[in-house]
């Protein structure tokens, strides 16, 4: 690989100056407190928790029999409008294909390309660095014209000296993050982003492999989509799917999302909580909002709602980055425990001012923010007990659940129990057949069992939270050896 040599790994410091000012952080990650989730909860937030817990207490203590069915009512309900949203949400992308197309002839005829900022955080990743160089190198981008910084952390001696040993080209540069806490990709993103150059500028995550004409593609959906697109967001998926059952789940719940909830989100204008690579940001507008919260475990979807808060918008374009999808279970455990975890904390650092956030989002984006980030998180965590009870009533009618579902509980908890369901099983068919991953639609119908599986992790994150709301768990990356299972543009086919 042409290029130069730097210095050794040990001889590598955090640079003193930063790419705008003497401040090597240039304000990047230092919110107002109301905006960040450095506190897990406002005052106000803990003492309406604590009023809540001590009435539900009381009137389950007066009444409760009443109190259970009408707590049992109200949920039930609550589930069948939000399902019946997601599914308008779906069915909209399917149907229509909001995404931001843009053809082969318009990324040729790009002339004066920008320069571009690559952001590469790296955490452990000795093992996939290569892979990782050769991809960001197989961009369809002049390498005069990039901006490639990879972010490693000082406490990370395997990485730095697999960086020694390597021959980086002239545009990357190894930036060492300095010490301090708390320590994880946000964090060293800002420091990225205090000293990018580009105009424009992407995260990419170790394993990622974008397609390589996608940096001209969001240029081109930067300028198709009119300048208060802040935002644009390449689609994601697998490129291990068929390594086991749980890998195909994991690449049918990524279709589904990028490709029909993410795309619905956008034709709807509502919010959209990104995800966590291949966002392509104006860099400027960036810099605007300090970049990301370093103390939000879910950075991306934070960010994303901040934008919108903002008056900026996010668009989603038809390229795809395809990456690793973890195939041992503990390991996706963890991953999904920091993203339950993280909606939490941007649910709750966003309603510290309800109004305000309703004045900004306005009544759609509001419900929309509370479907797809508060209810989803309550779903995971209330699906396996409502489900055991829907399921003991219909098998044996036990008399203490009687009066918990009297008839419009009861037709309302099965219409949520069949329409949550089958919505969700749509959902993932239909983002299968969108991806024309037609192997994959088999599969989709064991779906329910992996809903329970991010129950398990919703309530790991529930238990995380008020201990440990910063920690960070590390998901393990380059488990997949090429050859041991097929890549997913090879057995299910490419995306359109």
């Amino acid at each position: 690989m042409n290029g130069h040599r730097r210095p050794p790994f040990w001889a590598l410091r955090p640079r003193p100056e930063g790419g705008h000012s003497g401040d090597p952080w240039d304000g990047m990650g230092r919110l107002p407190a109301d905006q960040s989730a450095r506190a897990v909860m406002a005052g106000w937030q803990k003492a309406a928790l604590t009023m809540a817990v001590l009435a539900a207490a009381y009137v389950a203590t007066v009444d409760p029999k009443s109190t259970a069915t009408v707590v049992v009512a109200i949920v039930t309900w609550v589930y069948v409008l939000a399902s019946a949203y997601k599914l308008l949400v779906v069915a909209r992308a399917f149907w229509q294909r909001p995404e931001v197309v843009v053809s082969p002839e318009e990324t040729s005829a790009l002339a004066d390309l920008p320069l571009y900022t690559v952001l590469l955080p790296l955490y452990r990743e000795a093992g996939v660095l290569t892979q990782l160089i050769e991809n960001v190198c197989r961009l369809d981008y002049p390498p005069e014209k990039l901006d490639v910084k990879l972010l490693v952390e000082p406490d990370d001696p395997e990485t730095l000296l697999a960086l020694d040993r390597v021959r980086l080209p002239a545009h990357f540069e190894v930036l060492v993050v300095p010490p301090g806490a708390p320590k994880g990709k946000p964090r060293a993103c800002n420091y990225g982003l205090a000293q990018a150059r580009g105009q424009f500028l992407v995260i990419y995550d170790a394993e990622d492999r974008p397609e390589p004409d996608q940096l001209r593609k969001a240029i081109v959906a930067f300028r198709k989509s009119g300048s208060r697109v802040a935002c644009v967001q390449a689609k994601l998926s697998y490129y291990n799917a068929s390594q086991n059952l749980l890998t195909r789940w994991f690449t049918c719940e990524y279709a589904a999302w990028f490709d029909l909830a993410l795309a619905g989100l956008h034709a709807w204008g509502a919010p959209i909580p990104l995800g966590g690579t291949s966002n392509h940001f104006r860099t400027d507008v960036l810099r605007g909002l300090r970049g990301w919260d370093p103390y939000n475990v879910t950075e991306d979807a934070d960010l994303g709602v901040r934008l919108h808060r903002q008056g900026w918008r996010t668009v989603i374009v038809d390229s795809v980055t395809y990456e690793e999808a973890t195939a041992h279970l503990g390991n996706w455990l963890r991953q999904r425990t920091r993203w339950i975890k993280g909606y939490m904390q941007t649910w709750l650092v966003h309603m510290r001012h309800p109004f305000r956030l309703l004045s900004q989002l306005g009544v759609h984006g509001f419900a929309s923010f509370q479907v797809m980030i508060g209810l989803a998180v309550l779903s995971y965590l209330l699906n396996p007990l409502f489900w055991c009870l829907l399921g003991l009533w219909y098998a044996s009618r036990p008399t203490a659940l009687a009066e918990l579902f009297p008839a419009p509980v009861l037709y309302g908890g099965s219409a949520a129990f069949v329409l949550g369901n089958l919505s969700f099983i749509y959902s993932h068919v239909m983002g299968c057949l969108r991806r024309r991953y037609y192997s994959l639609v088999k599969y989709c119908w064991g779906m329910p069992f992996y809903w329970l599986l991010m129950s398990v992790a919703a309530w790991r994150a529930l238990f995380q939270l008020p201990r440990r709301p910063h920690y960070w768990e590390k998901t393990e990356h380059g488990l997949f050896q090429e050859g041991t299972a097929t890549v997913a543009q090879q057995t299910v086919g490419r995306g359109r």
